[in-house]
Formats: structure tokens, C-alpha cells, sequence
């Protein structure tokens, strides 16, 4: 009777395992970036947007301010997206969030990261589609996230300096102080 309980606890501790993976994202590790920016978009880390004739602030805050480009449609590698902001946090261009649906436009991007930044490591057995997936591309600089949710065709793209992003958090516990 034991050794049944158990067989049954396990099975149900292995199916809770494999439930829980397929609704959460695919945790791949990052892969080298080859050409690390340093910035985005031609800007480098660091610079003040708020300088900039070309961008206005959609959402002021006492150190972290979001910007986004003045009189032109948002896009991300010539292709068409939702939105597309600029942070700074003390002033200084410290990350992009980008915005998108639909699975030809992910298809779109996730080809533009592969060929600007490296190609994803396939490993045998690896799932590639699934209803969440993750990418990050890691260089000395700049590191890329992009996370894809299959079931509602959304994508989200993080571009962030690697030394001005961890930055975010400090503000974040200051301000709630």
C-alpha cells in the first residue's frame, strides 16, 4: 500500500514538473553576442536623450524617464512594431523596450538578432516553438532579450546596457523609500 502511494506521489510530482515547464518560458542559457553594439540603435549607452531633438519623454519620473522617437512610426530592424521606448535612468540612454505581434514578425526580428548578434545554439532535442520562448544574446556591453508568447503572438525585446541597467532597481527601492 506504501509503494503505491509513492508510485502515485511520484507520478503526479513528474506530471506537476512537466505542467509547469510547458507554461513557463524556455529557460535557454545566453549565447555569446558576436558584435555587441555598446548601445542601440546607433546610440551609445550612457548618452542624454533628453539632448536630443529627435525624442520626446512619454513618461517622466524623478531618475527614470522614458522617451520615444518624435514623428515617426515605431520599428525595430525595418520591421514594424507596437512600441518602441528609450530609458534613461540619472539622464544617461541605459536601455529599449520593444513591443510586437504576430509570428511573422517574430520570425522577422528573431532572423535580424541571429544575423546581427549570433545564431542560437540548436541542440539536439532542444525545443525551439513552444507557447513561451527566450532568447538572450550577452555581450561585454549590451544584452538582448527577446521573449515570444506563442498563444497570444506577442513578443517583448529588451536591449539594455549591461552596466547602466541594474541601475533601474536601485531607483526603484529608492523612490519607495
Amino acid at each position: 500500500m506504501i509503494a503505491r502511494q509513492q508510485n502515485h506521489a511520484g507520478r503526479l510530482l513528474v506530471l506537476g514538473g512537466l505542467l509547469l515547464s510547458l507554461g513557463s518560458p524556455l529557460l535557454a542559457h545566453a549565447v555569446p553576442m558576436v558584435n555587441d553594439p555598446n548601445g542601440s540603435q546607433g546610440m551609445p549607452w550612457g548618452v542624454a536623450l533628453t539632448a536630443r531633438p529627435d525624442f520626446e519623454i512619454t513618461q517622466p519620473g524623478p531618475h527614470v524617464n522614458e522617451f520615444q522617437l518624435k514623428n515617426s512610426a515605431p520599428s525595430y530592424a525595418g520591421v514594424p512594431v507596437d512600441s518602441v521606448r528609450f530609458l534613461a535612468v540619472d539622464d544617461q540612454f541605459a536601455r529599449v523596450t520593444i513591443r510586437y505581434q504576430g509570428d511573422d514578425r517574430h520570425k522577422q526580428i528573431l532572423t535580424y538578432l541571429e544575423q546581427q548578434f549570433g545564431s542560437l545554439e540548436r541542440i539536439p532535442g532542444q525545443m525551439m516553438r513552444g507557447l513561451n520562448q527566450q532568447y538572450t544574446w550577452r555581450g561585454a556591453d549590451t544584452e538582448i532579450n527577446l521573449t515570444y508568447h506563442a498563444n497570444t503572438e506577442r513578443g517583448y525585446l529588451f536591449i539594455d546596457s549591461r552596466t547602466l541597467a541594474p541601475r533601474f532597481n536601485d531607483r526603484i527601492t529608492d523612490s519607495a523609500e
